[in-house]
């Protein structure tokens, strides 16, 4: 099953490139990638996104497992009926949540190393498993609203006739 296989491969990727922070920067000072817009550095996230609700481990814990077998029975309940884009939303989901959840069960927190100046306003440090939940997060809104929108569906159809 391709979304499976998706997903463990970004799982791969976010843990390697976890990996390799807590090798190189951990203890380190910042590594300049963009001057004044992109840094990558070591940061223990004990929270959820922007660092809230810390130290709620078992908390996350418990939403990511029930996210994961929602998403997991999604996949494998309708995998050939669904469109190659959603499949791909819910694999970059999938992989994000998986990520982040090795992290809070291996280590106790989640590994953050991203850091971009977005208009001279500091975003949240993140990680790659933070960046595929959006990215998917994104995609699939767009099915919803654009592709998947039962409203728009219903227009279309009686446009055809």
């Amino acid at each position: 099953m391709g979304v499976i296989i998706f997903s463990a491969i970004l799982i791969l990727i976010d843990q390697i490139s976890k990996h390799l922070v807590v090798e190189f920067l951990k203890g380190k000072p910042p590594l300049v990638i963009i001057d004044k817009v992109l840094n990558f550095y070591y940061l223990e996230n004990r929270g959820a996104a922007f660092g809230i609700m810390q130290d709620r481990r078992i908390l996350f814990i418990i939403i990511t497992i029930i996210i994961i077998l929602v998403l997991l029975s999604i996949i494998l309940k309708s995998y050939r009926q669904n469109s190659f884009l959603y499949n791909l939303s819910l694999g970059l989901i999938l992989g994000g949540a998986i990520g982040n959840f090795i992290d809070r069960i291996r280590l106790h927190y989640v590994v953050d190393f991203i850091s971009v100046r977005i208009f001279g306003y500091d975003f949240a440090v993140f990680n790659l498993a933070d960046s595929f939940i959006v990215i998917g997060t994104i995609l699939l809104i767009i099915m919803i609203l654009f592709y998947d929108n039962p409203e728009r569906r219903v227009k279309n159809e009686n446009n055809k006739i």
